[in-house]
């Protein structure tokens, strides 16, 4: 079960000026050993244990930039701080001139235990997050060659392959847009299961936290073999089923993209019984 909340990142995200919902948009693609996914709108903290699962060992949190953690003259705090605030106990590794002018890399890194990941996003939005998972804990020189990595990666390329030993690659941006690379295809399926709760249980959510469960395997696995790229929408929603309305697309979705009109599938979650079916239109 996955629980929800009413400041989610479906409730809390809008499209336009005229504040239409935020949608569902999942694309999933495999490049050289590794299965790329862009998806929205999902905070970190909705994917934590996701995370957790397809790293390893060991999480490193190269990047933050948040708005919730800054000192009096407004100026954000080093991750380090952050995870102290946090109560999360880490090792720091500082980045020197590598990290000088490089988007996706703060001045240090965390180097932490996998599971205490979700301690260190519990309670905070960072706008900006980027983290590695791999096995075992890194040496000080392999930190800095994935701190090459990331300030040489190509535009748009997937990024896991040029990173040393590491099994996960995560980019969140405005805590809504995920960009997630693992050498594990389940992750695609863990994602797309976990987009599909989050925004049944926005309909849902209301002053309190609501429980979802995922879609089975077998859901996700039937959407991906008919196309990598789908955008979903909430349909009718009363408290006894929630309809999420699917469209299949052509390329991964942009903001500045309309939504489609078409639906191709309905997913239907019974509120009562906490089951799926898909529904072919």
């Amino acid at each position: 079960m996955v629980c929800v909340g009413p400041d989610g990142a479906f409730s809390v995200n809008a499209v336009g000026l005229d504040g239409a919902p935020f949608p569902l948009s999942f694309s999933v693609r495999e490049i050289a050993g590794c299965w790329v996914v862009a998806a929205t709108a999902v905070q970190a903290s909705e994917l934590a244990d996701v995370l957790v699962s397809a790293a390893q060992d060991t999480v490193v949190v190269v990047d933050v930039a948040t708005n919730s953690f800054l000192d009096e003259k407004y100026v954000q705090w080093q991750p380090s701080r952050i995870a102290a605030a946090q109560g999360v106990t880490c090792s720091v590794h500082g980045f020197g001139s590598l990290a000088g002018g490089v988007v996706g890399l703060s001045d240090e890194a965390l180097v932490m235990r996998r599971q205490d990941l979700p301690g260190f996003l519990h309670g905070w939005s960072p706008y900006e997050l980027t983290l590695v998972g791999l096995s075992g804990m890194p040496r000080a020189e392999q930190l800095d060659e994935i701190a090459l990595a990331i300030g040489t990666a190509g535009q748009g390329q997937p990024i896991l392959p040029t990173l040393p030993g590491c099994s996960l690659w995560y980019s969140g941006h405005d805590d809504c847009y995920a960009w997630v690379e693992s050498t594990d295809q389940g992750v695609c399926l863990a994602i797309m299961r976990r987009l599909l709760a989050l925004l049944v249980g926005s309909a849902l959510a209301e002053a309190e936290p609501v429980e979802v469960s995922e879609p089975a395997d077998s859901l996700v696995e039937a959407l991906i073999a008919d196309s990598p790229h789908w955008i979903g929408k909430l349909g009718a929603a009363s408290s006894r089923t929630v309809t999420v309305n699917l469209s299949a697309a052509s390329e991964p979705w942009r903001l500045s993209r309309q939504l489609p009109r078409q639906v191709d599938r309905a997913a239907v979650y019974d509120v009562l019984k906490s089951t799926w079916h898909l529904v072919r239109l």
